[in-house]
Parts: C-alpha cells; structure tokens; sequence
C-alpha cells in the first residue's frame, strides 16, 4: 500500500471531548487530516464504508458496536484500510482481541499526545504499533505458552454472538436487535439461546457481567 501524501483519517469514539482531542492532535500534522467522525462503532462502519478514509481510529468501548466488532466488520468490507485501536486499558485481553480482530496497533489513550501520530505514520507504512512498556513482556508471555503447548485462552463466542450479548446488555428488546443486525426476531432468540447454552449462563443479567468483563460495554 502506497502511503497517501495526506492519511485520511476516521475517528470514532463516544465522547466528544475526545474526538475534539484526538482531531485537534491529528489535524496539526501536515500528512494526517479528520475527514470523518463517529460516536459508536455501528456509525463507524457506516463512515469507513461511505467515505474516502486511509485509516479508521477506533475507541475499544463504544454503544451498539464496539470498536473491536467494528474494526472485523470494516476491514471485512474494506481490506486496504489500516485500522488503530485505541484504549484506556493496558489489559492483554484487549490487546490480543485488538490484534485478532485486525487492527495494526494499539494505543493507550494516556500515551495520545505521545504515541498517535507515530502510531499513525506506523501503520500506514504497513508496521504495527504497540504501546511499548508493557507489550513486549505481553507478547512473551504469550509465545511461550504457546510454545509450552499450553491451551491460549479464545472467547467460545462467534462475532455475531458477541454483537447480539452487547445488545442484550445495553437492554435492547429482541425487536430491537433484530432491527439493529438486519437479522430475523426467530435468529435473535436462536443466538440467544445458543449463547446462554455456551457460557452456561440463564438470564440477562449474567450476561450483562461478561459482556462488562469482556470489554464489550462498559460498567
């Protein structure tokens, strides 16, 4: 990918003194530019799909979508665009979900001022960006279990299962979801029970806690 000689960049994230941030950070570098806002990450989709962007910064917690579900369904749809996470939490969790679902880097929302801009310039030039201090003890751990043969923890639910939890937390009607995901009322119940079934949980608030410790809403 060749780099533009000016990024045009999507940010999404529900706060808007964030994005008023992010975009002041961003619009002084003479090669990046804000072309695009979002407030959660089903708008966020929306935009990389309709606008010219080079580059989309997701927030990891964001109302009906997540940043991570968004990251899967743009580069889905878009597999040119680079994409960059961004976090207040330094939680290996997140980090390896970030890299699962696609994204060429992570940045830690307390490191902004330091950190975006080069994670910006990284990505487009085709490097991953980490945050440094605590990703290279992260991604040791993470080898040598694997090199150990030792089971690397995976979430035993599909995407889709996860978009349908989200909402159910967020206390969306099963009309609702339906509506949200274009899919049938007869489908959002089948993922619900599905999903139920898998985490051995019975009811809404159960899965309200896991969609919280999963990062999927926030607490």
């Amino acid at each position: 990918m060749t780099v533009p000689l000016k990024t045009r960049i999507l940010v999404a994230d529900d706060h808007p003194i964030v994005l008023d941030g992010l975009r002041r950070v961003l619009d002084a570098q003479p090669d990046l530019a804000v072309v695009a806002e979002a407030r959660d990450g089903a708008e966020a989709v929306e935009r990389a799909a309709g606008e010219e962007v080079d580059l989309a910064i997701l927030d990891v917690s964001m109302p009906r979508m997540t940043g991570l579900q968004a990251a899967r369904e743009i580069l889905r749809r878009r597999p040119g665009m680079r994409v960059l996470m961004l976090s207040m939490h330094e939680n290996e969790e997140y980090l390896f979900d970030a890299l699962a679902a696609g994204a060429a880097g992570y940045v830690l929302k307390t490191s902004v001022d330091r950190d975006l801009v080069e994670a910006c310039r990284a990505v487009m030039r085709g490097e991953p960006f980490l945050y440094p201090s605590a990703v290279r003890a992260i991604v040791r751990d993470h080898l040598d279990r694997a090199r150990r043969g030792e089971a690397v923890r995976t979430d035993p639910l599909t995407p889709r299962e996860q978009e349908v939890v989200k909402l159910i937390a967020e206390a969306h009607s099963n009309d609702e979801i339906a509506e949200l995901l274009v899919i049938s009322k007869k489908t959002v119940e089948r993922h619900r029970a599905n999903i139920l079934e898998k985490l051995g949980m019975h009811d809404r608030v159960q899965l309200t806690r896991y969609a919280i410790r999963r990062g999927l809403v926030e607490p």
